[in-house]
């Protein structure tokens, strides 16, 4: 198949077309008439060999064939591609313009760089901030649509094939609440196992690299508590005697109501990157965004709230 000059216009109604599923609807955001958009589908259908939309057995609105499928993504990039090259780069004042920023982060990244990000957004009256918890399997296509600006992880969760860098570097502490039968003593690591634990796991399960660890010393310990977010531990912590074994900059906001203690486990610190696609490489918006959280990462580091 051969694009002619005449054919480049009917590509924005494809676009339209794919996303829609819905003449009448591509129609009204193209501004032409529903018999136009249905003469220039026409003309498609020609043009590729194909249907591309077919009447959807629920009888409202249409279905993309498996070839109208296969070229909706990488039809929708190159036009995304292209409006960048007509509008070219231009700066962004986080004071006037207006933008909505989304971050993939779980409750953890959040909680230690989000209420940062967002003492920092507060300049910009027209700035929005979205914090999504998104599974892995769907970032790499969240990040290649632009739907998610950044992704805040580990380097290990970030997906091959997107610009990253880290941004912090992290240790763990044990958390009790105040007032804990056992006193303030920072915890032996014969202790440490001999108290009752809640962790934080996605999946539900008991075990983390931790207790790896605690086996090589020959020690075991107990868990009884897991939960999928880690919103939800200083609570528990604060109602019973469960330990929690927490990033410090996440208990850090809760020294009101937990006291804190250093492991006397050799475990390996961690880090957190931030990731983001390569064509936002040298967007004004998207370098202020990288840059604000870099910076709330340096504070989070000299320990301010």
């Amino acid at each position: 198949m051969k694009i002619r000059a005449s054919d480049l216009p009917l590509l924005l109604s494809l676009n339209a077309l794919l996303e829609e599923e819905n003449v009448t609807r591509a129609a009204s955001r193209m501004a032409i008439s529903q018999p136009a958009m249905s003469g220039q589908l026409a003309r498609l259908r020609d043009l590729f060999g194909d249907p591309l939309l077919v009447p959807s057995e629920t009888g409202r609105g249409m279905v993309s064939t498996a070839r109208g499928q296969a070229l909706k993504e990488p039809l929708r990039e190159a036009l995304r591609t292209l409006q960048s090259v007509v509008e070219g780069p231009r700066e962004f004042d986080p004071a006037r313009d207006e933008r909505t920023f989304t971050l993939a982060a779980n409750d953890n990244a959040a909680a230690m760089l989000g209420i940062q990000l967002i003492g920092r957004l507060k300049a910009g009256r027209r700035l929005r901030l979205a914090l999504r918890n998104v599974t892995p399997s769907a970032i790499a296509v969240l990040l290649e649509r632009g739907e998610v600006d950044v992704l805040l992880a580990s380097e290990a969760a970030i997906p091959q094939g997107f610009r990253s860098e880290r941004i912090l570097d992290e240790h763990f502490e044990m958390a009790q609440r105040k007032g804990h039968p056992r006193g303030l003593e920072a915890p032996t690591a014969a202790a440490y196992a001999a108290l009752n634990h809640v962790i934080v796991s996605g999946t539900g399960g008991f075990r983390s690299p931790i207790d790896d660890v605690l086996e090589r010393l020959g020690l075991a310990r107990l868990v009884t508590v897991s939960v999928a977010y880690y919103g939800l531990v200083p609570a528990i912590l604060e109602a019973t005697d469960l330990v929690a074994t927490l990033p410090s900059r996440f208990l850090r906001r809760f020294e009101a109501s937990l006291d804190r203690f250093a492991l006397p486990l050799d475990l390996r610190p961690f880090s957190l990157s931030m990731a983001w696609h390569a064509r936002f490489d040298d967007d004004p918006a998207h370098l202020w965004l990288r840059q604000q959280l870099a910076l709330s990462a340096d504070a989070t580091g000299t320990g301010a709230p």
